[in-house]
């Protein structure tokens, strides 16, 4: 496996698939390549069975890995983790891979999945990824966690470990779009509610979008408002959420949490969403 953007998901993709016996080289700060070394990159991309990117888009084209390394992926597998950003505010409404992209604020993501779908790809939308060390747990102890008064507001999310169990998957599957998410959405006050219930800490006041003073980046999230239908990734790929909710999810979590992380949050906080 040749993996583009060894981050956080691609980690943990990384480290189940050498678990079964895969040889797996990267780019990325944790990677194994410089991206920028196209001699070994390209000779290590011409010895892959698979090919997976993680990069986000970026520079002057629909994607940085295709810009540069395109030319150098004939006839391997491929493999794409986008995000459900793509389909953007529907009002609340489900949205499935039938439903149009790129009227969000991720055109440039609906652009490289055009790019990536157009070669053959298995392409991965993803919604809030959450998992060990990135979770509500950490934003409560960090004081980021936050209630935000919007009526009917929901996220749908997915943890790390159903991605990995998706995509690994997907290797033999059709090419084609694939949502990876779980089956219940819900809100960012339920979901903080619920972490700070397994830590045994009051929760975050409720405020208004403008007193939380978040980020423009998370005003963003705030102004689209989905769920995610994951029916195709269940028929098509064989594939059901191991946490198939938000709940089963944090229990999971809490039982390897740090003690120092309910010992130090804080009663009351607010913050950036993520």
């Amino acid at each position: 496996m040749f993996i583009f953007g060894l981050g956080y998901t691609a980690g943990h993709i990384a480290a189940a698939l050498e678990a079964t016996g895969w040889d797996v080289v990267s780019t990325g700060s944790a990677g194994t390549l410089s991206f920028e070394d196209d001699g070994n990159v390209r000779v290590a991309l011409a010895d892959a069975d698979h090919v997976l990117s993680s990069v986000p888009p970026g520079g002057e084209g629909p994607d940085p890995v295709l810009d540069r390394y395109g030319d150098a992926l004939s006839g391997q597998p491929l493999s794409y983790l986008s995000s459900t950003g793509v389909y953007g505010d529907t009002g609340g409404a489900w949205v499935d891979e039938s439903t149009p992209i790129g009227g969000g604020r991720r055109t440039a993501r609906a652009e490289a999945d055009a790019a990536w779908l157009a070669r053959g790809a298995r392409v991965y939308l993803l919604p809030g990824i959450y998992g060990p060390g990135r979770s509500v747990f950490e934003r409560i102890a960090q004081g980021r966690a936050h209630r935000i008064v919007m009526r009917d507001q929901v996220f749908s999310r997915v943890h790390v470990a159903d991605i990995v169990s998706g995509v690994i998957a997907g290797l033999a599957a059709p090419a084609g779009a694939y949502n990876l998410a779980d089956d219940l959405p819900c809100s960012q006050n339920t979901l903080v509610e619920e972490g700070c219930r397994l830590l045994g800490q009051a929760p975050p006041p409720l405020l208004s979008l403008e007193e939380a003073q978040l980020s423009p980046m998370a005003r963003g999230f705030y102004a689209e408002n989905r769920r995610v239908a994951n029916g195709k990734a269940k028929r098509v790929l064989g594939w059901s959420p191991a946490y198939p909710d938000y709940a089963t999810g944090l229990r999971a979590l809490r039982a390897t949490t740090s003690p120092a992380i309910a010992s130090t949050a804080p009663a009351t906080a607010s913050g950036d969403q993520r």
